[in-house]
C-alpha cells in the first residue's frame, strides 16, 4: 500500500501563526514541546524569508520560553479554551504595576515578544500584555464573552462594508 502525501502550498495565515504559538507557549521546554518546534521550523524552511521582522519573530516562535513564562502562559491558554476571564498582575513600560480584569483572546509573537491579546475591563479596550511584563496570572470563574480572534490579530485585512447610495 502506497502513501501518498499531499503538500498544501498556501502559506501559514496570521490566525494559524497565532493558533500554533499558543499551543507552542504553554508546552514550555518538554520533549513535546522540543517535537513541535522543530516540526515548525521544518515547516518554516519552506517560507522565503526576505523581511527581518518576521524572520525575527519566527525564532522567536520557536525557542522555548522560560519556565515560569510557560506556566503563566497556560493559565492563559487555559482562560481562552474555556471562555473565562482571568486577573493579571502586570508592569507596564515603567515600571507601574496594576491588577487587571482581562478577557483572554489569544497569543500572538511579534518579534522577540510574545503577547497576550484581549479585552482589558480597565480600560475597556483592546490591549496587548507582553509576557515578560507579566507578573501574575490569578484564574476566575467569571465567563468571558466570546471573541474571534481573528478580529483581534494584526495585520489582517478588514473587509470593507459596501456603502450604499440612499
Amino acid at each position: 500500500m502506497t502513501t501518498v502525501v499531499k503538500h498544501d502550498t498556501r502559506p501559514l495565515t496570521t490566525a494559524e501563526i497565532a493558533a500554533l504559538a499558543l499551543s507552542l507557549a504553554h508546552l514550555g521546554a518538554g520533549p513535546q514541546a522540543v517535537t513541535a518546534r522543530r516540526g515548525l521550523q521544518h515547516a518554516f524552511e519552506h517560507l522565503e524569508l526576505d523581511d527581518d521582522v518576521i524572520a525575527t519573530t519566527l525564532a522567536t516562535l520557536t525557542e522555548p520560553l522560560p519556565v515560569d513564562v510557560a506556566s503563566r502562559a497556560r493559565l492563559m491558554a487555559d482562560a481562552i479554551t474555556s471562555r473565562l476571564m482571568i486577573r493579571l498582575h502586570y508592569r507596564d513600560a515603567s515600571g507601574t504595576v496594576t491588577a487587571r480584569d482581562v478577557e483572554p483572546v489569544t497569543c500572538l509573537v511579534h518579534r522577540e515578544y510574545w503577547y497576550l491579546v484581549g479585552v482589558c475591563r480597565m480600560r475597556r479596550a483592546i490591549r496587548a500584555f507582553r509576557f515578560d511584563r507579566i507578573i501574575a496570572v490569578e484564574p476566575t470563574l467569571t465567563p468571558s464573552r466570546p471573541h474571534l480572534a481573528d478580529r483581534f490579530l494584526p495585520f489582517q485585512r478588514r473587509k470593507r462594508r459596501a456603502i450604499t447610495a440612499a
